[in-house]
Order: structure tokens, then sequence, then C-alpha cells
């Protein structure tokens, strides 16, 4: 039986109710000839909560103790699906990332993974039971002291554990169904691709596409770790994120900010030659802008922060089309 690791993100254990639905989808799997590993966020809006708990009793609370508290709110998750699981009749444990065997460097907040041992993790595997593992957090082997890991530490948790259990896919569960050529929430006709180079990702994740946060992609790239990206709230299939995938000259477009002006990048092997296109296209759409940078797989454009999804649009219908295949 081989090993698969799901990571279920906030909005999909957000209420009692996701949570449930998330003990049926693990069932399911399970039943489906899997051992396996669940890596849970905190719920909802929790670790915002936590936050601003924080902030009504200090200005200037201690990185130590702000770990601490932020990692309560995985602990909740995960003690609350293994009582899901458990009124299903399956046997589940639940371990926070010290437990689990997740060692860390020293850096509160923004902690890296050194090493996972996991050794719990595995005995629990060998007898049969579904391993529910805190996302977000670990400890430093040297002062014992508890870290998190981070935006989007969840999602690292979860690569890296595949790594360690040379797990045959870490399945990322979230509430898009994969990624896309550009934020679907802003462009309602962009495309899901159905496979990203971990080399594309790396560079979509760096332009602040939010779906895998760069240092989960890394440690899946330096693993050789098949990730697949997909929707918790249905069955169809997502996005793989892998070694090498069919060439796509023009992969996707990413967003961020650099201070008060919007920033727009263009992913793919053509992508620099193709900002001359994308210039007059924003031109025409009364849209000013300018090329930051460009390199072998991106290019990076200026644009008015406040006109940066018409930015996208325009961009996307420009190098995509109105049916989205360049």
């Amino acid at each position: 039986m081989s090993v698969v690791v799901q990571k279920y993100g906030g909005s999909s254990v957000a209420e009692p109710s996701r949570i449930q639905a998330v003990a049926d989808r693990v069932r399911d799997t399970r039943a489906s000839g899997h051992k396996l590993v669940v890596v849970v966020s905190a719920m909802g809006q929790t670790t915002d909560r936590l936050v601003s708990l924080a902030s009504e009793i200090t200005s200037d609370p201690t990185p130590r103790e702000m770990d601490m508290l932020l990692t309560a709110g995985e602990r909740i998750t995960m003690a609350l699906l293994a009582m899901a699981l458990h009124d299903r009749g399956i046997d589940a444990v639940s371990y926070t990332g010290s437990q689990a065997g997740i060692l860390t460097d020293s850096s509160h907040g923004e902690a890296r993974i050194t090493e996972i041992t996991a050794e719990r993790v595995r005995e629990s595997i060998s007898e049969g039971k579904v391993v529910i593992v805190a996302g977000f957090q670990g400890v430093d082997p040297d002062s014992r002291e508890i870290t998190t890991l981070g935006r989007g530490g969840s999602d690292t948790t979860a690569v890296a554990l595949a790594a360690s259990l040379d797990a045959e896919v870490c399945e990322i569960l979230t509430d898009v169904g994969g990624v896309f050529s550009a934020d679907p929430r802003v462009v309602s006709d962009a495309r899901k691709l159905e496979a990203v180079s971990y080399e594309d990702m790396l560079v979509l994740a760096g332009g602040g596409a939010s779906i895998l946060m760069p240092h989960s992609v890394e440690h899946a790239r330096a693993n050789g770790v098949r990730v697949h990206v997909r929707s918790s709230f249905s069955d169809e299939p997502g996005t793989w994120v892998v070694a090498e995938t069919p060439g796509r000259e023009v992969v996707g477009i990413a967003t961020d900010s650099e201070g008060e002006a919007g920033v727009i990048t263009i992913v793919g092997s053509r992508a620099a030659r193709v900002t001359s296109r994308v210039e007059d296209a924003l031109s025409d759409s009364g849209i000013a802008s300018s090329v930051l940078s460009t390199g072998d797989r991106f290019a990076r454009l200026e644009v008015p922060i406040e006109r940066i999804d018409d930015a996208v649009r325009s961009s996307h219908y420009e190098l995509f089309g109105s049916e989205a295949t360049p």
C-alpha cells in the first residue's frame, strides 16, 4: 500500500461541517487502498484571530510566545478531525509538529525545516492508523522550542513529510480547483493547467500566486515530490506540479505589489519576448506600464495598483485569448 499525504487548508476545515466532509474524504481515500497522512491548517481565520488577541494584550509580543500561541490553531483542527474519524470507525491519531519529528532551525515565526525524523508517524502508519499532523509548526532540536514556519507553512509541512515518507503523491487540497492561467476571481475565463513544472510554479509563487508558497515548491523540487493541487470541495482532478511538463510558451500571470505600485509577472519560456505585446495591450486599455525585469522564464511589469485587475485581464486576453489557449 502506497502512502498518500493530504493537506487541508483553512477554508477546507473552516467549520465543523467542513471537518466532517474532510473526514469523509479521508475515509474514502483510505478505503481505496492507501496509507494516509493528513496535514491540517488552523480553522478558517483562527490564526488571524489569535494574532488579534495577542495585539489586545501587548503591542510587542515576544516571538517565542507568539509561536506558542499560533500553533494552537492547528492543534485544535487535528484533534477535531481525529474525533470525526473515530466516529467513522477509523483508527486515527493526531500529532503536533514536534511529536511528528519536524525539526527546524531557531527562527521563530519563519523557521525552516532542517530534518524530519517522523518516527512516531511511521510507527502509526505501520499499525494501520490514519496519521494527522499539525501543519505550520516544528521544534528546534537544540533549544527544544516550538517554532512556526511562516506563511504557507502547512504546505511545506506536507511536502516535506511526503519526501520523508517517500509518498506516492502530496495532495494540496484547497478552495480552488488547481493552478490557473490567472486568478479566476479576476479573470473569468482563466483556465486550469493540467500540469506545471516546479520551475514555473516557483516563478508563479514568487510573483504572488498564493496557491503554493515558494518554500513548499522548493522542497518538492529538491526531493522529486509529485504535488497535486486540487479542490477539497469536489472530486475533480486539479493541477500536477512535477519536474517536467509539455512546453508552454506562456504559462500564466501572477500579481503582487511593491510599495504603491502593482506588479504583474508573466511566466513561461517566451515571457520576455511577449512584453511588447502586453505593453501595447495595456496601452490600448489606458493602463500605463513599464518593464521592471525579465529572465529566462519571466517578465515583470509595473502598473498602477488601482488598475492591476484590469491589467491582468487585458494581458490575459492578449496572451491567451478568450479561450485561454496559448
